[in-house]
């Protein structure tokens, strides 16, 4: 199974300003950061996993501007896949953060991954998350989930092409 990680980068993004302008078209009108490359990778996505540290008790004002233009601009390539979110944090904020990401997934009628608790771990670095090993486990816990629901929905579609092809012979 193939990956892909695609990071906001440190170039400054846009809010979107509900112009209208994606509407036609699926792609925001501001084309000088990631959205539209988000947008465009969407089409041949299988499943989508969207993680975002905690900043003062929610996700950073950067993640969500870019989610709220590429869900809102190129939702028509997210429709009907599989999302799961993840969020890190030192100590709180984290059921706020992961119930704001998960919107985005009710919005465009993405099935939802889920795990054995709330997809998120605690740590201030990369070696304290390692120590979080009920956190670790979920992490564990969803990628198994994602990589069943993939599957189980590439099996469905493999058996509805067969079912259409028997039925037109």
């Amino acid at each position: 199974m193939e990956t892909q990680i695609l990071d906001i980068g440190a170039k400054p993004i846009r809010d979107c300003i509900a112009c209208g302008g994606c509407v036609n078209s699926h792609k925001c009108v501001f084309d000088d950061d990631v959205a539209n490359e988000w947008i465009e990778n969407a089409k041949d996505a299988d499943g989508f996993i969207v993680g975002a540290p905690v900043y003062y008790a929610h996700p950073s004002d950067r993640i969500l501007s870019v989610l709220d233009r590429v869900f809102y601009a190129g939702g028509i390539n997210f429709a009907h896949k599989p999302f799961a979110s993840v969020v890190t944090a030192r100590r709180a904020g984290t059921t706020a953060s992961y119930d704001v990401l998960n919107k985005y997934a009710g919005i465009c009628q993405m099935p939802m991954v889920a795990s054995t608790y709330w997809n998120m771990v605690h740590g201030n670095a990369p070696e304290q998350v390692l120590q979080d090993k009920e956190g670790l486990q979920t992490m564990y816990n969803l990628g198994k989930n994602m990589a069943w629901m993939l599957k189980c929905m590439n099996l469905a579609k493999h058996m509805a092409c067969q079912c259409l092809m028997q039925h037109l012979q």
